[in-house]
């Protein structure tokens, strides 16, 4: 059994003994030997001094030197993780270290490594110790100059951090470039490309006057696939200056794509690194989620340079610094640019799916962990996601203007240091003017909180009292929760519809808001009951309850079905409507898993039919319901979400469930349904040029929404319509909804029209390698019988390779997260397949290998017979001996603590 790892502590922190001011690096590249050589200019931090120890993994030390005089054996230690110098010199001085390093060999992807012919390079969390020794951690912030050296041929391009301040050729057929970045950084903002690569040029003009040189660097194949990406980074740039004041600071802004790459992007300082599914798009092998996805990674990994790069995290626990006001800047960029209700419901929707769980798992952890083993499992929801509502809390209690005078404030003071988040809430409480002294427990305290809400409407008085009760459930290490400072959107609705103007008791008529624009109010929940009494009321209202989520909670309201139908067809906050829709469609699913004859309500079906009468008549205007918005609200909560409201999950229930909805929705509006899908399927159109615009987007959101509940009761008129637009559509999007839709018709209807279309499918994209990672993931995801032998035969296929990232999540995690009802499949085979693959993974990639592993973490959650299978799996991997520690941690914590 593998040993013990040792854990790190929040409250162990100290600051570092020495710093680096400036570190000169040369890298002599070569495939199974690079020769490292770096230079530190360092001084004491303390006036303790003390040892020099600097972090080194997975390399060869070949010198170490002090002020130019070689130290032998006796002078140093190394091992252990560490080059430790016990007796450094007083005054600053440099360090010399020449390391070998094998990036042929590198397959964890951490470090420098090479893939397809190029070297890449990836420092975060803690990648740079394994390129050189150095003190690799955020709070040590240097100037890096950068000298790479490779094969003229193999590697015409060469790529560091920076500027680029001279570059010649060497006798031996080898070139040389040296790149200086100016601006401080952490190592972990390293970094260093190299090989074959062809590179897009464009420029930008930044408010101030300043020429920016934007390049991006593919594969030559590729060259052809990134003008949606220069078009997002242009925008992404433009929208910075204008929303949050920030100004790009080099000459040059380089994106590399790669398509072995353990992550979506990372932001090193003037050179991101992308894996290639964040950058390549072209009509025809991208989908608009694709193309929403490129922009947004496009515009997060550039709003680090500001919020990440000149200004970071003091430590790994305050990872949340960066990468939460990171997601909320790139989540109102993408906003700003298509439908903001959409966008909501988008990103609540990951936060509920992904986040929820977690928190209340084995796994859960505050958004500032206390403690970690292993930093890379904490690259989690709760990190980015759960971390960008706590900023988006913030903006809602402050603001539009004074939480923008909190950012600059931010900017202003911290630009050029390593912080923490409660230099971040200090700002915002500064310029705010507002106590958020209770606030800062949304970062030290795990769980998602819970809120009761009562009313009570008093018809002599005019009156409306809302009592909200909040409480937070124990997770693991933490039992006894302290009650949070919670903002609370609310709106009251007339029996028309309309939105009522809100008066608190106490404040005067004058203050009354007369606009149903403005007719939400924000209140504050500070205790652990509060109640907030509304004047002025002639009848009942219907309440409106945490408008755009106006926080991260479980919300408990008596509604009745009939008052979440009303809110679904009159709510004017368009997340509220959608989640009325869901609630009402949960309700529904959740009678129907425990009453498997259970008939579906006549309201329901009603219901769907009245929302889809504000389909636009015509496929081209603009100016109706909006299609994007009708599409999510016709969306059934998927079986993920489903299994999170059951305190047992119903796996097989949950599925039969869903499925028989959906097909007596197919069945009984199927005219409904087919006269918006006609309305919306224009084959002139579709032929033509590729509307990327938000109203384009929505139109095809909405008919493969349509065209997925037909498929549901298929008939030989439906086979054809969706083969129709399998075989002439122009656009990933619509090519991809079909063949999903006729792989998953029955075979006694359909016949083979599905199999014939996945291999038509492979036969046309069987050469581009993100289009393949669909035609994996979409077998993966199959509710077909025989998927986990499909699985278990597309691992031999040619082109499928452990050592791809990738191709490993399309294939093992889309069936493993994306296919419950065959994963969970009740012989615990899937259980057994995952294990086995996650063991072969861990000496491979160990990042990747204990992501793969969550959908065990929750094994209590199950009934008893998938809770053993999946507990001895669990205990299967523990016992093997040299486990990494990422999946160690992932393991031991999942079986260690009750999920509470």
């Amino acid at each position: 059994m593998t040993a013990q790892k040792k854990e790190t502590f929040l409250k162990e922190y100290t600051p570092p003994a020495y710093l680096v001011d400036r570190i000169d690096l040369r890298v002599e590249l070569d495939p199974r030997a690079t020769l490292v050589q770096s230079r530190l200019q360092c001084r004491a931090n303390t006036a303790a001094g003390g040892p020099l120890v600097l972090d080194g993994e997975r390399l060869q030390l070949l010198r170490v030197a002090i002020d130019g005089v070689d130290l032998g054996p006796e002078d140093y230690t190394f091992g252990n993780g560490q080059l430790v110098i016990p007796h450094p010199p007083a005054a600053p001085f440099e360090v010399a270290i020449h390391t070998r390093i094998d990036p042929e060999g590198n397959t964890a992807l951490e470090g420098l490594y090479r893939s397809s012919g190029n070297y890449c390079t990836q420092c975060e969390a803690e990648g740079f110790r394994t390129i050189t020794c150095f003190p690799d951690r955020p709070d040590v912030m240097s100037v890096f100059t950068t000298t790479v050296v490779g094969d003229r041929t193999a590697c015409p391009v060469l790529l560091a951090n920076g500027n680029c301040i001279d570059r010649g050729d060497l006798p031996d057929g080898r070139h040389w470039a040296t790149w200086h970045d100016p601006f401080p950084k952490p190592s972990y903002l390293f970094a260093l490309v190299a090989g074959d690569l062809v590179c897009l040029t464009d420029t930008f003009t930044t408010r101030s006057g300043r020429s920016i040189d934007l390049r991006i660097y593919i594969e030559p194949r590729n060259r052809d696939k990134c003008d949606h990406a220069m078009r997002a980074l242009k925008k992404a740039m433009r929208w910075d200056e204008e929303r949050f004041g920030r100004e790009y600071d080099l000459d040059t802004y380089m994106i590399v794509a790669v398509d072995d790459f353990n992550m979506g992007a990372m932001e090193n300082k003037g050179l991101n690194v992308f894996n290639s599914k964040y950058v390549l798009a072209l009509p025809e092998t991208a989908t608009d989620t694709d193309y929403e996805g490129i922009e947004a990674v496009i515009a997060h990994e550039y709003f680090h340079n500001w919020t990440g790069n000149r200004i970071t995290c003091r430590d790994w626990f305050q990872l949340s610094l960066k990468e939460g006001f990171t997601v909320y800047r790139d989540q109102e960029f993408s906003a700003d640019q298509g439908s903001r209700g959409v966008k909501r419901i988008e990103d609540v929707r990951l936060l509920r799916s992904r986040q929820f769980p977690e928190d209340a798992g084995p796994m859960a952890h505050p958004v500032r962990p206390d403690s970690y083993i292993e930093i890379n499992n904490f690259y989690t929801a709760t990190v980015y996601e759960k971390g960008a509502e706590l900023v988006r809390m913030q903006a809602g209690l402050l603001g539009p203007e004074r939480f923008r005078k909190g950012t600059d404030l931010y900017f202003e003071r911290f630009d050029g240091q390593a912080v923490t988040t409660d230099d971040f809430v200090a700002c915002m409480e500064q310029a705010g003017g507002l106590d958020l002294t209770q606030f800062r427990r949304w970062y030290a305290q795990a769980g998602t909180p819970v809120l009761e809400c009562a009313d009570h409407y008093d018809a002599d008085a005019g009156t409306y009292t809302l009592e909200i009760r909040q409480h937070t459930p124990a997770t693991p290490g933490q039992a006894d929760k302290q009650p949070l400072h919670i903002p609370f959107a609310v709106g009251l609705l007339d029996a028309q519809g309309r939105d009522l103007p809100l008066r608190l008791a106490g404040e005067s008529a004058a203050s009354e808001p007369t606009a149903a624009g403005v007719c939400t109010r924000m209140l504050e929940l500070r205790a652990p009951v509060e109640r907030f009494t509304f004047v002025g009321l002639a009848a009942r209202p219907v309440p409106s309850l945490l408008r755009g989520f106006s926080a991260p909670v479980r919300l408990r309201y008596p509604y009745s079905d009939a008052d979440l139908t009303f809110l679904m067809a009159h709510d004017s906050d368009g997340f509220n409507r959608w989640d009325a829709a869901q609630t009402l469609a949960q309700r529904l699913l959740l009678r129907m898993v425990e009453e498997e004859a259970l008939s579906v309500p006549d309201s329901f079906v009603e219901a769907f039919r009245q929302a889809l009468k504000e389909a636009p008549v015509d496929a081209s205007a603009d100016t109706q319901a909006d299609p994007a918005l009708l599409a999510e609200v016709l969306t059934l909560p998927s079986e993920g979400y489903l299994a999170d409201q059951m305190d047992c999950v119903d796996v097989d229930g949950i599925h039969r469930a869903r499925e028989t909805l959906a097909a007596t929705l197919g069945a009984l509006l199927r005219e409904d349904l087919l006269a918006v899908y006609e309305r919306h399927w224009q084959p002139g159109a579709e032929a033509g040029d590729y509307d990327l615009s938000p109203a384009a987007a929505g139109r095809r959101a909405l008919r493969n929404c349509v065209l997925g509940y037909l498929g549901q009761a298929p008939d030989a008129g439906i086979v054809a319509l969706a083969q129709r637009q399998f075989d002439t559509a122009n656009n990933m999007t619509d090519v991809i909804a079909a063949l999903r839709v006729l792989l998953e018709m029955p075979v006694d209807v359909a016949g083979d029209a599905g199999e014939r279309a996945l291999a038509a499918f492979y036969r046309r994209w069987s050469q581009e390698q993100l289009v393949l990672d669909k035609w994996f993931a979409l077998q993966a995801q199959s509710s077909r019988p025989d998927t986990l032998a499909r699985v278990k035969g597309l691992m031999k296929h040619p082109q499928f390779s452990l050592a791809n990232p990738n191709r490993v999540r399309a294939l093992i995690g889309a069936f493993a997260s994306g296919n419950p009802l065959r994963f969970h499949a009740e012989d615990g085979a899937g259980y057994g397949f995952l294990a086995d693959r996650i063991l072969e993974l861990d000496p491979l990639n160990p990042q990747i290998a204990a992501r793969l592993l969550h959908p065990m973490t929750r094994w209590r959650r199950y009934d008893p017979g998938r809770q053993a299978l999946m507990q001895r799996q669990l205990e299967r991997i523990l016992e093997v001996d040299g486990l990494s520690s990422d999946v160690y941690e992932v393991v031991s914590r999942s079986l260690g603590k009750d999920e509470g």
